[in-house]
């Protein structure tokens, strides 16, 4: 039987309504501290690429654009089946909510399993600063290697993030085959609908700082 929201109603809580404002207040709060992680290294990113932006125009132009825009449409079309899956079991459709599940959790594996094969061309390339960089490679090199290592910090982040983000969809498809959502009870969904989207919006920003400057610099 599908939970109701009298049913998950937790004994801290005295209405439904109050549980699921504390749910979303609660990964709002946590999705802000989200946000001031990142600043930080946007922040310092910044900096560095209007102090060297010539240096970090080069070494953008090593990267695989062709990869990171087939991610950047990969990603976009997995928080549109997230979306619809938080719809969906809004409207009480259970089976809906688990094909958009399964739907975005393999754009999600997608993007990463790119991801990772870009690392391993990147590695070929030398372009890893802590590894195999070749200074003798560039014009700018202390200047690239800041933006390499950027890359390589703000890009590995966001995927730990995304590694979360799909096991939060496991467990998400594993309770939905429980049946343990109705249109009445689905917090967990519309709180890791929430992180997700977080997630893509991040990649939105990361995609034009690192891959395009190279194509437009200033």
């Amino acid at each position: 039987m599908p939970e109701t929201a009298e049913s998950a109603l937790a004994e801290q809580f005295s209405s439904p309504e109050q549980q699921k404002e504390a749910c979303v207040l609660a990964i709002w709060g946590f999705l802000s501290t989200e946000v001031l992680f990142f600043g930080g290294l946007f922040l310092s990113y910044a900096i560095y690429r209007v102090t060297y932006h010539n240096g970090f125009a080069e070494g953008s132009r090593h990267l695989y654009y062709w990869i990171g825009t087939i991610n950047t449409f990969v990603l976009l079309t997995s928080s549109l089946f997230m979306a619809l899956a938080v719809h969906a079991i809004q409207d009480g459709d259970a089976k809906k909510l688990r094909k958009f599940i399964i739907t975005t959790f393999l754009l999600g594996a997608t993007f990463l399993g790119l991801k990772l094969f870009e690392y391993y061309l990147d590695t070929g390339d030398h372009l890893v600063p802590w590894y195999n960089f070749r200074p003798g490679d560039y014009v700018h090199p202390h200047a690239v290697k800041m933006f390499l290592f950027l890359y390589f910090a703000m890009t590995g982040l966001h995927a730990i993030h995304m590694t979360v983000g799909l096991t939060a969809l496991t467990y998400l498809y594993i309770k939905a085959r429980q049946n343990t959502f109705s249109a009445s009870y689905h917090n967990p969904v519309t709180v890791i609908g929430l992180y997700w989207h977080l997630v893509d919006l991040i990649w939105v920003f990361l995609y034009p700082m690192l891959y395009l400057i190279g194509k437009n610099p200033f």
